[in-house]
């Protein structure tokens, strides 16, 4: 189709306009696409922050997940804003297009200025402080206090305060500052009001609270913190529970439940428990398995606690584990694995059991981790350690390990307890202790029929700055002495084993109660220890020393004005001790032995040989009650002179109960003077028990009876009053570990005495320690 278009417009304007147009191609006026002039109208041309302070924009642009020349998107947008909230600085922000700029309005968070805790008595700062994250010169963000509101409430329900609250205060400063204060209000201690126990049939209530660690509030529990409520102290109830049950042959035991209620005014709980007892069992037949070549499992029966027919306990079968796998690492092999397999009968209620002793993996010490130490240095518990790292595991070498932790005296708990390395073949032994007091300042009181007062007065501290050496100053300042000893010992001298130390010593002693003469003393020992096994230790001592018997009168024994005058004492000694007890401060099992010699007559003026021996066996009958056996022994014989009156031996008071110091034994009858002698025995039987007081108490009950005979005086004469005949005693006593120190009291009647003997009712000894 042909278009024909007729213009009016002169030529020559029509040539310069074809001209123009093909120098500069279409004209200005020509209409643009209609998506060009959209484009340019949704394009972000620039951003534009407004009511930042500290923050520059850019950083503020970095967040957002658009940019300048980036397509206007709502989405885009909303996803930069929810950016910048999650940032924490800005408290507010808003975002507004303008034409092409993108404007956004923030409000900034203030920078923490300073941050305190107002109200809190019972914690301290440096408590608090460590739980909370917020920190000077960190952003201030409400979310951030909350959270920090909620880790303080729980620090206190952490410590039994439940109505405890917190309220956050802001104090405005200038530049966007803040102080933060928390005001605490602590509240009293959340106690148990009650504790029900829902489901038991064969055992009451009473036995059951007395076996979990939570307490009900009492007035006398002030030492303690077992009644106030802890969530995870009714957890290990619930497990203490399962134990107490499974050790009395149920084993179906279950709690189904352990719930908390809170009262209204939140000052108490009421703590209910729902138990399923189940029905009781006996052990069945019990065997013993094993894939060890070489190994004679029927050898190993006599390591079992268990027999058939016994009231199934779980406690005997762990016992027989650890006695069993203790009993083959003895014999050589380190890596084995007991199992009990378990064949229940539900029928007949008794359950069978297989002892089958395998060879378990080889397993080596990666690491060996020691925590709750906070005195005593960590070389102190790693020497006593039978394993280190890179040694073979071995589960005889670990519980001997635990052990020697617990014979230094040290602490009150010690766990020892064994986990999986960085891989199957390595071993890491976790080593947790909780402390004890080792400083001690004890008073010692006797109070005697004859109303007669004795004390002293001693500060001990048993580990020194934490490297487990031993200070002791002992001062006697009683009517009838005056006694000054100090005493060192370290127990790896030059970093070997091998304790060290030495005794100065100086005393004066009124004897003319007891003997009619005083005593003067002066001088030093040097001594020291070494193992000849892990239970046998021998200990060497020189002792030098210088003493004086005076202020004798004519109504003074014959037998003691012949050894008046002053003399010097040079001798060497030496000791074996064979010890196994379990603790050497509060002992459940095991025995000691000890035996000595001592030689005088390197020097000086005195001459003998002194001989002492003391054994003594514990043996638990229970966990509560514990029985000991003692007997203690010495003989002295003079070489070519008599025995010296001061080196004799006394018996009475704390070495023979029920009887005065120095009241048994050889006696002159015209003066009644106590003149010593030169043999002596005493046998003790003793049994430890609670008397139904709280273990909060931590008092205990003893009954105890005493056997021995003091003679043989190495001097004769018509008022010499002797003889080997036995005497007999029995008493019994309380002991009381007090905040104050240790509280003991006796009470002891001599049964069996000779005429001439004098006896003691009443003895009371108190200490305290810090």
């Amino acid at each position: 189709m042909n278009l024909r278009l007729c213009l009016t417009i002169p030529a020559s304007l029509f040539c310069a306009f074809v001209v123009l147009c093909a120098l500069f191609g279409a004209p200005p006026f020509a209409p643009q696409p209609a998506f060009a002039q959209s484009a340019s109208t949704n394009t972000i041309g620039r951003i534009d922050v407004q009511g930042n302070q500290r923050i520059e924009p850019l950083t503020v642009q970095s967040y957002m997940t658009i940019g300048a020349g980036d397509p206007y998107d709502p989405g885009r947008v909303d996803q930069s804003l929810k950016a910048l909230f999650a940032t924490g600085l800005f408290a507010d922000v808003s975002i507004r297009r303008q034409g092409n700029v993108l404007v956004v309005n923030v409000v900034e968070n203030p920078i923490i200025n300073r941050l305190a805790f107002e109200g809190n008595r019972r914690l301290a700062d440096d408590v608090l402080e460590p739980e909370v994250q917020l920190r000077p010169r960190i952003v201030y963000t409400r979310s951030r206090v909350q959270a920090d509101v909620q880790r303080i409430l729980q620090v206190y329900r952490r410590n039994g305060r439940f109505a405890a609250s917190v309220e956050p205060k802001v104090v405005q400063l200038e530049q966007n500052r803040v102080d933060l204060i928390f005001e605490v209000n602590e509240g009293p201690v959340t106690g148990i009001r009650r504790i029900d126990i829902i489901g038991n049939r064969n055992f009451d209530d009473g036995d059951l609270r007395r076996a979990i660690a939570t307490k009900e509030s009492r007035w006398y529990r002030f030492f303690s913190s077992d009644d106030t409520y802890d969530p995870d102290r009714v957890t290990l109830d619930r497990e203490l529970l399962r134990k107490f049950y499974l050790e009395r042959g149920y084993a179906d035991f279950r709690v189904l439940s352990a719930v908390a209620d809170l009262t209204h005014d939140r000052t108490d709980f009421f703590i209910t428990f729902t138990v399923e007892e189940g029905e009781l069992y006996q052990f069945g037949k019990v065997d013993l398995s094993t894939t060890l070549r070489d190994l004679d499992p029927e050898s190993l029966r006599e390591f079992l606690t268990i027999t058939e027919g016994e009231t199934y306990n779980a406690e005997e079968i762990e016992q027989s584990i650890e006695k069993l796998n203790f009993a083959v690492g003895q014999l050589g092999y380190a890596f084995v694995d007991i199992r009990p397999r378990v064949d229940r009968s539900r029928e007949q209620q008794t359950i069978n059991l297989v002892f089958q002793i395998n060879e378990g993996p080889r397993v080596h010490i990666e690491r060996i981790n020691i925590t709750g130490n906070i005195r005593t240095l960590d070389k102190v518990i790693r020497r006593e350690m039978r394993l280190v790292e890179g040694d073979a595991f071995n589960t005889a070498k670990l519980r001997r390990s635990r052990q020697q932790i617990r014979r230094l005296g040290f602490f009150d708990k010690v766990d020892v307890a064994q986990k999986q390395g960085d891989t199957p073949d390595k071993a890491i032994i976790d080593v947790d202790v909780q402390e004890r007091s080792t400083g001690e300042l004890s008073f010692g009181v006797g109070v005697s029929t004859t109303e007669t007062l004795v004390g002293d007065v001693s500060i001990r501290e048993r580990n020194l700055l934490g490297k487990a050496q031993d200070l002791r100053l002992t001062l006697g300042l009683s009517a009838i002495r005056q006694q000054l000893d100090l005493s060192f010992t370290e127990p790896y001298f030059l970093d070997r084993n091998l304790a060290a130390g030495f005794d100065i010593f100086s005393r004066k002693e009124d004897q003319q109660d007891r003997s009619s003469f005083d005593e003067q003393a002066q001088g030093f020992s040097l001594r020291a220890r070494f193992p000849i096994s892990e239970d046998l230790k021998q200990g060497l001592r020189y002792t030098l020393r210088s003493d004086k018997i005076e202020n004798i009168n004519n109504s003074t024994s014959q037998f003691i004005r012949f050894d008046e005058g002053e003399f010097i004492t040079s001798s060497v000694a030496y000791n074996l001790t064979y010890d196994t007890r379990d603790d050497i401060i509060l002992p459940n099992t095991g025995v000691v032995v000890r035996g000595g010699q001592e030689l005088a007559g390197l020097g000086g003026d005195i001459r003998y040989i002194k001989s002492t021996a003391k054994m003594a066996y514990y043996y638990p009958f229970t966990r509560d009650i514990v029985g000991a056996a003692s007997l203690t022994g010495g003989h002295i014989v003079g070489l070519d002179q008599d025995v010296n009156v001061l080196n004799r031996f006394f018996l009475g008071g704390d070495t023979f109960r029920g009887f005065e110091s120095g009241g048994v034994g050889p006696r002159d009858e015209a003066t009644n003077d106590s003149i010593g002698g030169n043999t002596y025995y005493v046998a003790t039987g003793e049994m430890r028990f609670p008397i139904g007081l709280p273990n909060d108490f931590g008092v205990l009950g003893r009954a105890f009876t005493e056997l021995g005979t003091l003679t043989d005086p190495d001097v004769s004469g018509p008022e010499l009053l002797d003889t080997s005949n036995p005497r007999l005693s029995v008493g019994v006593g309380l002991s009381w570990r007090s905040p104050f120190g240790p509280i003991r009291i006796d009470l002891a009647q001599a049964l069996v005495k000779e005429t001439f003997d004098k006896d003691e009712l009443f003895r009371f000894s108190f200490g305290t320690r810090f």
